[in-house]
């Protein structure tokens, strides 16, 4: 099964994705974790996008793609994958579909997960993340056992720049301008399951899962 999750910064994407790869044995795929590991890693491509994510700006289609596209070649995605929040635009998710359409891979459903915006802001100002790749947690909602680490490997969390309030809100308007345009396309081809993601994150799981079922 090839799934697209598709929904603004915070709308709760990665968490549902990593429980859908464990229910459908498919691999979640970020490009936000491709690209920031990209960045760490010092790569041309990671080099090239650290300027555009410090900004709070979409990174350039051109190095998403080909980022995406070399993930997407491995043995692991050949049963199928989760793509989460990717395509972000009309350019990139045309290119998608033409390096699909190479292997014969057509996206099979795109579940678009709807939240009230200013929920998205009050979710994401929280959020901290560890840097070893063990988990996101937030102030409020899912706070660490010990202020400030992870409780895996003790680390110190990070408060991502793209997570402070101003820089979420022009990642929002960039959202609302370039992707929602996606909800159209991707209803045309008949794959768009629209899930409101508002509510526990439970309950949003079982309308995935409804979703991916029906679609599969």
């Amino acid at each position: 099964m090839r799934v697209i999750f598709l929904g603004p910064p915070g709308a709760g994407k990665g968490t549902q994705a990593k429980r859908a790869q464990s229910a459908f044995g498919i691999p979640q795929l970020s490009t936000g974790d491709l690209l920031r590991a990209a960045v760490k890693e010092g790569t041309a491509l990671g080099k090239q996008a650290q300027g555009f994510m410090n900004a709070g700006k979409l990174v350039p289609d051109d190095l998403v793609v080909a980022l995406l596209a070399e993930r997407l070649r491995q043995a692991d995605c050949r049963s199928g994958f989760i793509l989460d929040g990717f395509p972000r635009t009309a350019g990139q998710a045309d290119a998608l579909e033409r390096e699909l359409k190479k292997h014969g891979a057509p996206i099979d459903a795109v579940i678009n997960f709807a939240v009230d915006a200013e929920r998205l802001v009050e979710r994401l100002v929280g959020r901290r993340i560890c840097p070893n790749g063990h988990g996101e947690y937030h102030l409020s909602f899912h706070p660490p056992k010990s202020p400030g680490q992870c409780d895996v490997c003790g680390a110190a969390l990070v408060h991502r720049p793209d997570d402070h309030e101003d820089q979420i809100r022009t990642r929002m308007e960039a959202y609302a301008r370039d992707t929602r345009p996606l909800i159209e396309f991707y209803g045309k081809r008949g794959v768009l399951h629209t899930v409101q993601a508002d509510g526990e994150i439970d309950a949003v799981t079982g309308e995935v899962k409804a979703a991916l079922e029906a679609a599969r």
